[in-house]
């Protein structure tokens, strides 16, 4: 059973205005009067938007519509709400032949960050969400959450070592087991369009595809600017950031919760089955959105004190953990 909930996002652009309302394509794109071209909608179930700085205005819109196009596509082999990508077809039938190269090496870095983070991160946690989003959503629902039993059975089907990788095919040995990639697709897309738009010579740009990555500084020579959001009230801003040529992710469990408290949410922990409930969120700051979206939903599940290595070892970058009383605590690389 899946579940179609948005996976809210906590990071903002800060006065950003002239940015259009939420369009799914290139009709809403506007200008500002620094030259700026912008779009705003919706990718991979998440609030999305983009800032272009190109000399042609022209080339500008088309390059915005190639990277709306490649999201798309992108969604057809990642999304768990369509019934014909190629993550829907893997989980129904346990394998899948000939597969989109982008899913091979997906999930071949999951594999990685999972290692990394000692299973923190693990993208064979679907049957957990399944498991959660069932029970909750059964009239008369037992507010302590599935059974035991229930989340033991769900657990046994969890483990990234049960992900085979092959370019001509891919295959979960456990049988019922079923993979997820929305902890770090976003910061895939993310790259994706970023790598796409400096390729085509965009110097001044601000990517959002659900996490944010900028490609040099703003078009007014300073770095971007952006806002983490309080998750539980959007129009506060926990703290505020400068990007040039970095990314950054925050998760929170708060941001999906299955229950009216919020204590039951969409991060899960593998080694046990229950919810992330550390911290209120975590950003992290690093030179690919890929490994800053993944870290995120990791570093929720882990002690502050395992971040400096595991950052080091993902090539660098920043983490930044916000408690229950909006303390923040920032740990860097060693």
């Amino acid at each position: 059973m899946n579940v179609n909930v948005t996976r809210r996002r906590f990071i903002r652009i800060a006065a950003s205005a002239g940015v259009a309302s939420l369009l799914p394509g290139i009709a809403g794109t506007k200008a500002s009067s620094g030259g700026l071209r912008h779009w705003r909608g919706i990718a991979l179930g998440a609030d999305a938007s983009l800032q272009v700085l190109h000399p042609d205005g022209a080339t500008a819109d088309r390059l915005i519509a190639a990277s709306l196009d490649e999201v798309r596509r992108l969604e057809s082999i990642f999304s768990l709400y369509r019934d014909d990508s190629e993550v829907v077809r893997l989980n129904r039938d346990g394998r899948l032949d000939a597969p989109a190269p982008e899913l091979v090496e997906l999930l071949s870095v999951a594999g990685r960050f999972s290692r990394l983070t000692a299973g923190a991160f693990d993208a064979t946690v679907q049957p957990l969400w399944d498991l959660y989003a069932r029970h909750f959503s059964t009239p008369g629902a037992d507010s302590v959450g599935p059974s035991d039993e229930a989340i033991a059975a769900a657990r046994s089907l969890v483990g990234y070592e049960a992900v085979q990788i092959d370019p001509a095919m891919i295959r979960l040995t456990k049988p019922g087991a079923r993979v997820t990639l929305n902890g770090i697709a976003q910061g895939y897309a993310t790259d994706r369009v970023a790598d796409l738009l400096r390729a085509a010579g965009c110097e001044h740009t601000l990517v959002d595809m659900g996490e944010i990555r900028a490609i040099g500084d703003h078009p007014e020579h300073r770095p971007w600017d952006v806002a983490i959001r309080d998750p539980r009230e959007g129009a506060r801003a926990l703290g505020e950031l400068q990007l040039s040529n970095m990314s950054i992710a925050t998760s929170s469990g708060i941001g999906t919760p299955f229950d009216a408290t919020g204590r039951f949410n969409h991060i899960f922990d593998p080694s046990d089955g229950t919810c992330a409930s550390r911290y209120l969120s975590v950003s992290v700051k690093t030179s690919r959105a890929t490994t800053a979206d993944a870290l995120s939903t990791a570093f929720s599940l882990m002690p502050m004190e395992s971040a400096a290595q595991v950052l080091k070892a993902s090539g660098g970058g920043e983490a930044l953990f916000f408690d229950r009383d909006r303390r923040a605590t920032s740990v860097r690389s060693t």
